[in-house]
């Protein structure tokens, strides 16, 4: 294995790594913490979503469907991020925080074998399985600057949702309002990790993988796009006509769960009792007491698109500054967006102040996209 210590100064054109030092300080004396908790002397970081977290937005992926080609190990010494020799130029000129000491391996070697092999403990290093619950607790409270980042992700996203499907029309395929979208997701210098679209022929699917068929009258969208690490959701709807009054009767009662759920959301809540709220919400705005069991509720946001799903077994503590995405749906309706709990109150991120919108419970609400 080999080290670098320098590398070349990138063209002026080329991404800088966003990473805040006064963050990535923060950051790294929330691992200590767990290691001194565990009478430890090192973490091994393995998963994009501590990774990305950890060296602050950092881009670890080359397929989106693979496995990150770097990894970390946390030592108290410091910090060493090892990755395949065909990497490391990239990694080093456009990836690479401040103070993090870079490896390479060849490419056909074990990354996570040689990054414990770098620990100056005489124990083996942490795996994130033996952390899993502390690290999503680190992750929690997001620092001023990434949550500047996110806060910037969320009002582009949701202004091409706004573009996009404003200039959509019944003719529009699903395929190509998913088109639309990812490639102004990727011109923004995002990720598209998830595109759904469902026409009025396909409403009956809550996880509708776009189609050929027409949009006809009435559609959903849903994106949930990545940058610098951070993942934001939202969904919208768009229809052609005046919609119908149950339409219109089903959309209100769904956005009154989302406020329920939105009131659950203070610090100090348990996601467990909030997961009883969202089932009580559901009976309570005249949805069937089963709705709940056909599609996730959502849950803790940030750096996976859901960290985790909330379900009985979740017990995590809502914290301040903490970013969530609930989706309450029904028959032929959804409501998503991604929000921050402040001190001020729960701020909505995915929001364009060109989508019709009402208020719900004192905070405005994406309506359906009438054209």
């Amino acid at each position: 294995m080999t080290q670098t210590t320098t590398a070349a100064a990138p063209p002026q054109e080329a991404r800088l790594a966003p990473g805040s030092p006064a963050d990535r300080a923060v950051k790294r004396q929330r691992v200590v913490d767990i290691l001194d908790a565990a009478g430890r002397d090192s973490l091994l970081l393995t998963t994009n979503t501590a990774l990305t977290w950890y060296l602050d937005g950092s881009r670890v992926h080359i397929s989106l469907a693979g496995d990150p080609i770097a990894a970390v190990l946390v030592d108290r010494d410091g910090d060493h991020l090892v990755t395949f020799n065909n990497e490391a130029g990239r990694i080093a000129a456009e990836e690479l925080p401040l103070g993090v000491n870079l490896h390479t391996v060849p490419w056909h070697a074990n990354l996570h074998q040689a990054a414990a092999a770098l620990g100056t403990g005489s124990r083996p290093p942490l795996v994130e399985g033996d952390v899993a619950a502390q690290l999503r607790a680190a992750r929690q409270q997001l620092l001023p600057a990434e949550s500047a980042r996110y806060s910037l992700l969320g009002a582009e996203l949701a202004g091409i949702m706004t573009d996009v499907l404003s200039a959509a029309r019944p003719d529009t395929t699903e395929f190509g309002l998913a088109s639309a979208l990812a490639a102004r997701v990727v011109a923004a210098g995002a990720e598209p990790l998830v595109l759904l679209c469902n026409g009025s022929s396909r409403r009956g699917f809550r996880h509708p993988l776009p189609t050929h068929a027409p949009l006809g009258r009435r559609a959903m969208a849903v994106v949930c796009a990545r940058r610098d690490g951070l993942v934001a959701n939202i969904t919208r709807w768009v229809r052609f006509d005046a919609g119908t009054p149950e339409e219109r009767d089903a959309e209100a009662r769904i956005a009154a769960v989302e406020a329920d759920i939105f009131d659950a959301t203070v610090p100090g809540s348990r996601l467990d009792r909030i997961f009883g709220e969202i089932q009580s919400a559901y009976v309570r705005h005249g949805f069937g007491a089963e709705q709940w069991e056909q599609h996730h509720q959502g849950g803790p946001a940030g750096y996976a698109g859901r960290d985790p799903r909330v379900t009985t077994d979740v017990s995590d503590t809502v914290v301040l500054d903490q970013a969530f995405t609930w989706n309450p749906s029904g028959p032929g309706v959804k409501i998503e967006d991604t929000v921050q709990l402040t001190e001020s109150g729960l701020h909505v991120l995915t929001v364009d102040p060109r989508w019709p919108a009402a208020t719900v419970n004192g905070l405005d609400r994406p309506l359906t996209l009438q054209l």
